[in-house]
């Protein structure tokens, strides 16, 4: 069971962050066997229209896209068309003769050819040797600026012209002897594609969200969806909020993202952590089997590193102690030395606009937090978060 008085202070806790002007509005839903234990909404969704969050609001996940991608990618596992050590160049060519950064910056950068493929585990554990733009902490993540990569996708470009310009660049380093999260997402979103024979978001519509009963889900909202979308703030210099620009989600985009596109409901994505709480079948439907599903929440680190250890110099940071990577989720590997208190192999998922996830299986809890808040820096919402529901549980 859970503490009523922790979950009273979990909602006291959001709410005046709401009421000093620090977040819109918010849904969190914690379940536990299954059943949801404790849901609330309080806010707004537009907060200058004065529309409130409902439970049927439109969130822009951002990166909680990946792990519905990465399953995604995984049923095609199953079905023997494409495998973990699998060359991303035999799907990919533009990837077969990848280059890996040495030293100098801009122009006079020097490289070395890699001494292996990357391969399809790597895209899925984030070891590839990709980046961001937006780090600001290598040499290489200043050609990815410099190609027009900050925001990871180039102006006008669809998935497989986006895929080519990464491939054109160098790697921060060999594959597989580092964790640096990155676009790898994107370009495993392009295996798929072709892979499946299928446009990402077709792919997924047809194989995840419509067997799962995610009516919501999807990379663009329709007319008569777009009345529930939540509008997305940043913050500004006084310690509050203000709306900026989302995701152009009015329309289909032209680069279908698989890394942080998709837009769903909380009973959407309620719906995928009960696929994966369950190893793989929801409602008689199975997706996955359930080995499948140990195997992607399970810490694939060499020596089930952490990522603290294993990450590149910018990862290494208190954070990341105690957290491993699966394919395509971060899994708890030392829950004594986390900063947020979570269960031994809880895994899950945040996005940039404060979202996130996790499952715990020792627990057997599923929780999700969903606002639209793009913070200037880390902040510790996620941390109170984990820490409020573990105080919630009880033996």
């Amino acid at each position: 069971m859970l503490q009523a008085n922790a979950l009273a202070r979990l909602d006291q806790h959001f709410a005046h962050l709401v009421d000093d002007g620090r977040l819109p509005g918010y849904l969190v839903s914690v379940s536990r066997h299954g059943r949801i234990a404790h849901l609330t909404r309080y806010g707004c969704r537009d907060r200058e229209a004065g529309l409130p969050v409902e439970t049927d609001t439109l969130w822009r996940m951002y990166s909680m896209t990946k792990p519905v991608t990465s399953v995604g990618a995984l049923m095609l596992l199953e079905e023997g068309r494409l495998r973990l050590d699998d060359p991303v160049a035999d799907f990919l060519p533009s990837f077969a003769d990848p280059q890996v950064y040495v030293d100098g910056s801009g122009p006079d950068a020097r490289t070395r050819p890699a001494a292996q493929p990357i391969l399809v585990r790597h895209l899925l554990t984030q070891t590839a040797g990709l980046t961001f733009g937006f780090y600001h902490a290598h040499p290489v993540d200043a050609l990815y600026r410099k190609a027009g990569l900050e925001s990871s996708v180039p102006a006008g470009a669809d998935l497989a012209e986006t895929c080519e310009a990464y491939a054109r660049l160098p790697l921060q380093f060999e594959p597989g002897t580092q964790w640096n999260y990155s676009v790898a997402t994107n370009v495993l979103s392009r295996v798929i594609e072709v892979a499946s024979g299928q446009d990402l978001d077709a792919f997924l519509a047809e194989r995840i969200f419509a067997p799962l009963g995610m009516k919501d889900a999807g990379f663009c909202v329709t007319d008569d969806q777009e009345g529930r979308l939540a509008e997305l703030y940043g913050e500004d210099d006084e310690g509050g909020i203000t709306p900026i620009i989302g995701l152009p989600l009015r329309g289909r985009p032209r680069c279908v993202s698989g890394s942080g596109g998709m837009v769903a409901t909380a009973h959407d994505y309620h719906r995928f952590m009960e696929l994966l709480r369950l190893r793989g079948e929801l409602d008689g439907t199975r997706l996955l089997k359930p080995e499948t599903v140990d195997l992607m929440v399970s810490n694939h680190l060499p020596d089930n590193a952490d990522r603290r250890t294993f990450g590149s110099p910018v990862h290494r940071e208190p954070g990341n102690a105690g957290l491993g990577f699966g394919l395509g989720v971060s899994v708890v590997v030392d829950p004594e030395i986390t900063l947020s208190p979570a269960g031994q192999g809880a895994y899950g998922w945040s996005g940039v606009a404060s979202t996130t996830f996790w499952i715990d299986p020792a627990n057997d809890l599923t929780v999700q937090f969903l606002t639209q808040v793009r913070p200037t820096s880390s902040h510790s919402i996620f941390r109170e978060l984990k820490r409020l529901v573990q105080e919630a549980l009880l033996d």
